[in-house]
């Protein structure tokens, strides 16, 4: 593949539908710096590439352009004080209902929108549903992340044991595996991972958080008890107590070790194995995240990029989103990730990766029952101040601690109707 700095520089306009293309870089009365913040990648090539692509932009486009990563942890803070004091970055990275939170203080990109997904084959459903909000595409969807099980096949195969189909199969082979002396694992602690795996848990059981009114709170019922009691089964016959206190690379380090047999994550373990050519690579493989009495339903990460309105650089912002979406430059992003990185536009889709390690073929196919945090409600601010202050794994850590199940429901409903009336402010 070419150097981009040695292409033609095209840009679409974002102030209308039609595409136009330019042969040069936009002239700008005297050099600028255009900023993103983002998250630290778990494949540590993938910002290196994102820096890359920024610096390549930069130079055609005449400003210079500076990437920002920090701990994901710290982005929900980070972007509220933005929000507040409406200073900072001009591009910021927004995940799952972000859009919804921030909506009265980011540009709406609908114009850009709508050229990427006419030359891209389309946007996936449940990508749209996390951007598009009703005042209009207040960010554009970059890229998801797929959350498929991770398994040991060894450890499998020594108890006799097919992947697990369902959650309730996983519960069952759970204990067979935790007395064979290797547990499996999943987070019920403050980090993205807890709410990813919750989210599908809960949906595959029929629960909701919400109506789909979006407004009228859904936690307490016969559904979302069921699943509390899985969990509290789950870990007591299982998994390990340290789950409790995990970080969002607590499981990659379980799984790794060698003694855990089960995890519900992203590639990003096998991407670390092979990276550092550990031996465990070879047992590593990913299957589809199980299903349940309502089907399969999955919640992958999601993320966009945003434009915030007190941003100076607006225009060269979209320009340098639109440079991102090129297909060289996002299929350079998405072998720089190891696959991590899926696009929400069908056609960037269409990679060699996938085809090439039968690990990742499976992964795409994820979209399929994909959904945006809070169906079967559409995301809002609510179900994003719920998930910054991980009200949903708390609710579980609450019964495993001896909190009766009713009470603990209870209680999730309560931070549920603070946040529906914007009461619930989001975590530190």
């Amino acid at each position: 593949m070419r150097e981009t700095t040695r292409r033609t520089f095209l840009l679409t306009s974002a102030l209308g539908t039609a595409t136009v293309f330019l042969d040069r870089a936009p002239a700008y009365a005297q050099k600028r710096e255009l900023t993103l913040l983002s998250g630290n990648h778990f494949v540590p090539a993938s910002d290196d590439e994102l820096r890359r692509q920024a610096e390549a932009f930069g130079k055609q486009a005449g400003i210079s352009v500076k990437v920002d990563t920090i701990q994901n942890l710290q982005m929900p803070a980070k972007r509220a004080a933005e929000a507040q004091t409406q200073a900072g970055h001009d591009l910021v990275l927004l995940s799952h209902a972000d859009p919804f939170l921030f909506e009265n203080l980011l540009v709406d990109l609908g114009p850009l929108v709508e050229t990427l997904g006419k030359k891209y084959g389309g946007w996936y459903p449940f990508a749209v549903e996390s951007c598009q909000t009703s005042a209009g595409w207040r960010a554009v969807p970059w890229f998801w992340v797929a959350f498929p099980a991770t398994y040991n096949v060894a450890h499998f195969k020594k108890a006799g044991l097919e992947y697990p189909k369902t959650w309730d199969e996983l519960q069952k082979q759970g204990k067979i595996l935790k007395r064979q002396g290797n547990p499996v694992g999943i987070a019920i602690s403050h980090c993205g991972d807890a709410n990813s795996t919750f989210w599908a848990v809960f949906w595959c059981y029929g629960g909701k958080v919400l109506e789909p009114d979006g407004k009228t709170p859904a936690i307490v019922s016969d559904k979302t008890a069921q699943v509390i009691e899985w969990y509290k089964e789950l870990y007591r016959d299982a998994m390990e107590p340290e789950v409790l206190s995990w970080d969002d690379a607590s499981n990659n380090r379980f799984i790794l070790s060698g003694k855990g047999s089960w995890i519900h994550n992203p590639i990003s373990p096998y991407n670390t194995a092979l990276a550092n050519k550990m031996p465990i690579a070879d047992d590593i493989n990913h299957h589809p995240s199980p299903g349940g009495p309502a089907g399969i339903h999955g919640a992958p990460g999601i993320n966009a990029l945003g434009v915030w309105k007190f941003s100076k650089n607006v225009e060269p912002a979209k320009e340098f989103v639109q440079f991102l979406f090129r297909k060289e430059n996002f299929d350079a992003w998405i072998v720089a990730s190891n696959a991590f990185n899926q696009p929400p536009l069908r056609d960037l889709a269409d990679h060699p990766i996938w085809v090439r390690n039968p690990k990742f073929a499976m992964l795409p196919k994820e979209a399929e029952y994909a959904h945006p945090r809070g169906w079967p409600a559409k995301p809002n601010d609510a179900v994003r101040r719920v998930e910054n202050n991980y009200v949903l794994p708390d609710m579980v850590a609450k019964a495993i601690n001896g909190m009766p199940t009713r009470r603990a429901m209870e209680w999730a409903q309560e931070q549920v109707v603070q946040a529906t009336r914007g009461q619930l402010k989001p975590a530190a």
